[in-house]
């Protein structure tokens, strides 16, 4: 067999392979946020009444982000901060705690006494299981970025649109907001490139362990 026959086989075999797991990662997304969507119903009810009787506004918050191919979706999440929390957000810029284009602040003001404690949880991200069985996202890929996050990314960093974008990765499970920004996109690229149904799985249950009570969450 020449190198050319190699390489064909070998291209072949890496098709049949990705979509043997693309279709599984699909099959767990489907199952899983079906299942949490139903059994988490009774806190999702509470959280949005919580919501809705600490503050006016919506109890969700839709946001414009960047998914698979550069594909931009709305992805939901409960509402943690001031309805006008994007218009403050410019006059805070200066106290970013993260570096790169993302903005994290750990003692933001614009955060709710309800918000608090749904982002110390991680309770506020439970709405993305809508977006999970929409198949917009998946349970683990890396975190979608806002689209001005994105313009300012790297060429070697646009690597991460190549998957869809999850509601856990390596970041989430090795530190989370004590990983610099470089590190982070390092870390998803790495799961880019290793992804498997096997590391999906042990990322799905590192995050049960992490999710409630994490110090690293903001």
């Amino acid at each position: 067999m020449d190198n050319l026959e190699v390489r064909r086989e070998l291209t072949t075999k890496n098709r049949v392979g990705t979509s043997r797991y693309d279709f599984i990662k699909r099959v767990i997304d489907i199952i899983i946020s079906s299942l949490g969507l139903i059994m988490l119903s009774p806190i999702l009810l509470i959280v949005g009444i919580s919501i809705k009787l600490e503050s006016k506004g919506p109890v969700f918050f839709s946001q414009k982000r960047v998914g698979l191919n550069g594909k931009e979706f709305d992805m939901f999440k409960f509402r943690s901060m001031v309805v006008n929390a994007e218009e403050l957000k410019e006059k805070l810029s200066s106290q970013n705690e993260m570096s790169g284009p993302m903005f994290k602040m750990k003692d933001d003001p614009r955060i709710t006494k309800v918000g608090k404690f749904i982002r110390k949880t991680s309770i506020d991200e439970l709405p993305q299981l809508l977006n999970v069985l929409k198949g917009e996202m998946s349970l683990v890929g890396p975190r979608p970025s806002l689209p001005n996050e994105v313009k300012e990314f790297e060429s070697w960093m646009m690597k991460r649109l190549e998957v869809k974008p999850g509601l856990t990765c390596y970041w989430q499970v090795m530190g989370r907001n004590n990983i610099g920004f470089e590190e982070w996109m390092k870390l998803d690229i790495k799961y880019v490139d290793e992804r498997n149904t096997v590391i999906d799985i042990k990322l799905i249950f590192k995050t049960f362990f992490v999710l409630f009570g994490d110090k690293n969450a903001v």
